[in-house]
């Protein structure tokens, strides 16, 4: 059973800071969040927050309110499997609920197939901007020098389709009838295709954390792909509706 509850004190603190440092191995570059912004912002009402599984530390999360009645989830790891971070995103749900917000934004790296799976399929937030290079280029194991490009997410607390995903009602979307593939994954490399249609696909590689240690300059051409499909098609006022069969980011012109 894993518990997840707020936290306030350093020792616990420390122990957030550790995780973190197990999941990134940021080592000497600069690490998400110091122990003491951490503390700064939980003492001043910010979001705090640890996963447990008995006594050991599985997950944690750290967010501040943000302008527009929002929370801003700054940073979530946590270990994988076991649905450590849905009871973690869940918990950051009904704090925000309680505290009269009703949306929760944060970043991620588009090309991460499986936080995009996450965040949209069985979360049921909403891509709303792309962010070229937001961070600069990171120097931790996982991102190895790559552009720090993120999708900024916002997630509609009290929509009817989030509010089912919180019950664990099925929400796994079908690939779209007359979809048209705007980035293929030919091979293990990004080709893209036409994008002049009501609805387009656009592919992400299936693990781009191995892709980037295998073959560097396929890691390069993804993310400069997706970066001009993807972020083209949302600078042109297009919507990413959903992520679907586990592989393709869904865009609609509405």
């Amino acid at each position: 059973m894993i518990e997840v509850r707020e936290l306030h004190e350093m020792p616990e603190l420390e122990r957030v800071y550790a995780l973190f440092d197990d999941i990134w191995h940021f080592g000497s570059g600069d690490p998400p969040i110091t122990m003491e912004l951490m503390r700064a912002l939980s003492h001043a009402g910010g979001y705090v927050a640890g996963a447990f599984d008995g006594g050991r530390m599985v997950g944690a999360s750290v967010g501040f309110l943000a302008a527009g009645g929002a929370l801003h989830s700054h940073v979530t790891g946590s270990i994988a499997g076991r649905g450590i971070g849905f009871e973690l995103k869940q918990h950051q749900r009904r704090w925000a609920l309680e505290r009269g917000l009703t949306r929760i934004t944060w970043t991620y790296d588009p090309l991460v197939r499986r936080n995009a799976h996450f965040n949209l399929a069985k979360l049921g937030a909403r891509p709303v901007e792309y962010l070229p290079c937001f961070y600069g280029v990171m120097e931790d194991a996982i991102n190895q020098g790559d552009e720090s490009d993120r999708l900024l997410a916002s997630w509609p607390l009290t929509a009817p389709h989030v509010e089912a995903l919180a019950r664990r009602e099925p929400g796994e979307r079908p690939l779209p009838d007359g979809a048209v593939v705007a980035l293929a994954d030919e091979g293990g490399r990004p080709v893209p295709g036409p994008v002049d249609a009501p609805v387009v696909l656009v592919a992400v590689p299936p693990d781009i954390e191995g892709l980037r240690r295998a073959d560097r300059g396929a890691g390069k051409a993804w993310r400069h792909a997706v970066r001009d499909v993807l972020g083209g098609l949302m600078a042109e006022g297009r919507e990413v509706t959903g992520f679907a069969a586990k592989s393709y980011y869904v865009v609609e012109r509405l």
